[in-house]
């Protein structure tokens, strides 16, 4: 479908002002583009370790609105330039020029899997505790044909859908290596961040008997559910919850107490760093511990965290920027 986008250019301290005229004029669902630094609360909500950085705030905002291409605006578009003519009598509205361009939908949660193909997945180098004999894993998404070396091969097949969880990006890849070292036949294993499930089925078919896994987005469910029937996995080899094991108590008793042999959170240094505390209870004793989605220069930070609840680092492993802390209770 098409759209015809306006663009208002005015000022960061009139956006609350000409998103509120707007949207007394029946407009709504206003896109709004600045340069205001986040704020510390913004930036705790966004679960990521580099900020963009962003030029100085020069105090100018662009604000975006859609209708539908088809329709006639012209009074609709005298109504908006007339209402900003008004809040200039009382308000910097800054230059308030209006640009009309033409868009159409973009199918995003599509169009991206030109970007995804199989791959393969070697254990690591010496080999060392490869549990499930395998030296290889082939992940592939779904659309694509497995190949005839795939015979060979652990392979997995993946639909990221909505969690957008490929495996492709090197602290998944980290933790699969790890998995494949440590994973033995019938053990229980904890997934946290499980996205779109992918940890969980390599280390069921690595020989897991059980997993777990836990997310704070209800979409990542819907995804894990859906790549398990993909890869024949029954339902009953895996609970999935909703929730933040960090300071969700009621999660923290329905994923359960030393009852893991393994935990692997692939997640971000700002997230493992609070969690690290409340790993161990979930772990049996001599458990392991297998954390990613750290950036290098957090590596410090990680590792004392994790020896701080009580758990001895025995691996710290590196993929370009990206590092693995493998630790045991």
């Amino acid at each position: 479908m098409k759209w015809k986008k306006y663009t208002i250019t005015t000022t960061t301290a009139a956006e609350d002002l000409v998103s509120s005229m707007l949207d007394d004029l029946g407009i709504e669902g206003v896109e709004i583009e600045d340069k205001i630094p986040l704020t510390a609360e913004d930036t705790a909500k966004m679960f990521i370790d580099i900020l963009p950085e962003l030029p100085p705030d020069d105090g100018v905002s662009y604000m975006s609105f859609y209708l539908d291409a088809d329709g006639d605006y012209a009074e609709k578009m005298a109504q908006v330039r007339a209402s900003l003519a008004e809040l200039r009598a009382f308000a910097d509205v800054g230059s308030g020029e209006i640009a009309e361009s033409e868009t159409e939908d973009v199918d995003w949660i599509n169009n991206w899997k030109e970007f995804f193909h199989a791959f393969t997945i070697s254990a690591a180098a010496d080999g060392a505790g490869t549990s499930s004999g395998q030296r290889e894993i082939r992940i592939k998404p779904t659309w694509e044909e497995p190949e005839a070396a795939d015979e060979d091969r652990i392979l997995i097949e993946i639909d990221p859908g909505i969690s957008f969880g490929t495996g492709k990006h090197e602290t998944t890849q980290l933790c699969i290596r790890q998995l494949m070292r440590y994973v033995r036949q019938g053990d229980e294993v904890l997934d946290i961040g499980c996205g779109s499930g992918i940890l969980s089925i390599v280390s069921l078919k690595l020989g897991a008997g059980h997993v777990v896994g836990t997310d704070i987005d209800e979409d990542c469910l819907v995804s894990t559910r859906a790549n398990f029937e993909v890869n024949h996995l029954a339902r009953e080899l895996g609970d999935f919850y909703t929730g933040n094991l960090i300071d969700d108590t009621e999660l923290q008793a329905q994923v359960g107490a030393e009852r893991y042999d393994l935990v692997v959170a692939n997640i971000l240094a700002d997230v493992i760093i609070p969690m690290a505390p409340v790993i161990p209870a979930r772990l049996k004793k001599g458990g392991i511990f297998i954390s990613s989605g750290i950036i290098d220069f957090k590596e410090r930070e990680v590792v004392s965290a994790v020896e701080a609840a009580g758990m001895e680092v025995i691996e710290v492993t590196r993929q370009g920027e990206w590092v693995g802390i493998t630790a045991r209770r």
